[in-house]
């Protein structure tokens, strides 16, 4: 059994998929990337400014859910330049407490929308 969640505190689905699926105790969340879910524009600024974006979104799809980013057991990261590492991971190390969940990080060759970042999210609930 499946169930969507969906909430209007991140940018609403584009196409054929949703915010989240809850799987039993599992939370699958789809990538975010830093649109402000008011304006529907991707947010102005450095990796550091889309990163707290895209976090603000997953946290709200995540609240949705009746979880926070304490439940998130495992993130994908989606960079358009790697060159950005070390800004973006400044600022996700500022939303997760230890023991910080498992984590993979690629650059990728566009993200939709030109974002700089892109974060997916698993968590269990």
């Amino acid at each position: 059994m499946r169930d969507a969640i969906s909430t209007t505190a991140a940018p609403q689905a584009i196409g054929p998929y949703s915010q989240a699926i809850r799987a039993g105790n599992l939370l699958f969340a789809s990538g975010q990337i830093p649109i402000d879910p008011v304006t529907g524009a991707v947010v102005d600024g450095d990796i550091a400014a889309q990163t707290r974006r895209v976090f603000e979104n997953i946290a709200g799809v995540l609240k949705a859910a009746g979880a926070s980013l304490d439940h998130v057991v495992k993130t994908t990261v989606f960079l358009a330049d790697m060159n950005d590492f070390a800004a973006m991971n400044a600022v996700y190390g500022e939303y997760f407490s230890l023991p910080a969940p498992a984590r993979s990080t690629v650059q990728v060759a566009r993200l939709p929308r030109d974002a700089r970042v892109e974060i997916e999210v698993v968590a269990v609930l």
